[in-house]
């Protein structure tokens, strides 16, 4: 639930915008989850310069936070207050260099497509995108990667707006990449990337990205409410690995469920709350700390107020530690 602190609705103190807003959207219709209570004005800007006109004037007081697909996001029972910016059309640009094994996205782009569209280019080094749920914005800001890459190892540079408006080219150095984890603040709003592979045959390309389809269609629950891997792997260890090991393969709390296939995943079996599934993910952590040692750090990012209205935040467990 929204707390009653504005007397005036939010969406009133708004900046007029050639985008669209709504408002009470409920985010259990975006997240791959299917879970979430609802945003209190959910913001789709109509190109860039919709976007960096609109944070430019918005109130300073307001919180915004972008999103991009929902599908490594876990939104809280209670909602997000402020606005939540989706990027759309706008930004789902896919243009080559002419002449370069490069491709410069939108951010919005997803990453199955970017990964479909070097493909077709011929351009090698981007088949790991074929098995990254979501957008290349998302990606970025979590350093996403799979099977042996990162969005670190093939970024030229990324593009982003601040909180006043300002668009940024940061460099990869600029963003503080590292193993799912970047240092992009939580309200910039990343709108583009430029990416880089090498020339390479299209069928070998084809070859590979099938491969990858395979290996995730045989080991992942791709096709349930689920939010991706759950938790990060430790440093020289496998998430589900200790996972299995502390016992918690079909665990369940409510209607959440830890994967019987894949055990760093946990998936929504159709009346899973919120609660419900950060809840088993932090026993989870629970019975691994116990177990092994371990603490695993959540790799799906969670948002948003609980149900009771108060402000959600991580609680560190002992031996917590954010990566260098």
């Amino acid at each position: 639930m929204m707390t009653a602190r504005r007397a005036q609705r939010l969406i009133d103190r708004l900046p007029a915008v050639r985008g669209r807003y709504s408002e009470n959207v409920s985010m259990a219709g975006i997240t791959w989850f299917r879970v979430g209570g609802p945003a209190e004005v959910l913001f789709r800007p109509a190109d860039r310069d919709d976007l960096m006109a609109f944070l430019a004037q918005c109130p300073a007081d307001v919180p915004v936070m972008p999103i991009g697909v929902g599908s490594n996001l876990l939104v809280r029972d209670g909602g997000i207050p402020g606005v939540v910016i989706r990027l759309g059309r706008g930004f789902t640009d896919i243009k080559q260099v002419v002449g370069q094994p490069t491709l410069i996205v939108g951010a919005a782009t997803l990453d199955v497509n970017v990964a479909l569209t070097a493909r077709d280019c011929s351009i090698g080094g981007l088949e790991f995108l074929r098995g990254v749920p979501g957008t290349i914005g998302g990606a970025l800001k979590m350093n996403a990667g799979a099977y042996g890459r990162e969005i670190k190892d093939v970024l030229i540079v990324a593009e982003a707006v601040d909180r006043q408006g300002r668009l940024h080219t940061l460099a990869p150095a600029d963003l503080g990449l590292s193993y799912r984890h970047s240092e992009v603040p939580d309200d910039m709003v990343v709108v583009g990337a430029t990416l880089r592979g090498g020339f390479d045959a299209k069928t070998d390309i084809a070859r590979r990205m099938a491969e990858i389809n395979q290996a995730r269609e045989a080991s992942q629950p791709i096709r349930t409410r689920t939010g991706g891997s759950t938790f990060a792997n430790p440093l020289g260890r496998k998430a589900w690995e200790l996972i299995d090991l502390a016992g918690c393969r079909g665990l369940m709390r409510g209607g959440a469920q830890v994967s019987v296939q894949h055990c760093n995943f946990l998936i929504n079996t159709g009346a899973a709350t919120a609660a419900d599934l950060e809840g088993l993910g932090e026993e989870v952590r629970r019975r691994v700390m116990e177990a092994s040692g371990v603490a695993l750090r959540w790799e799906i990012l969670r948002v948003g107020q609980y149900a009771n209205g108060q402000n959600g935040s991580a609680q560190p467990m002992s031996g917590d530690k954010e990566p260098a």
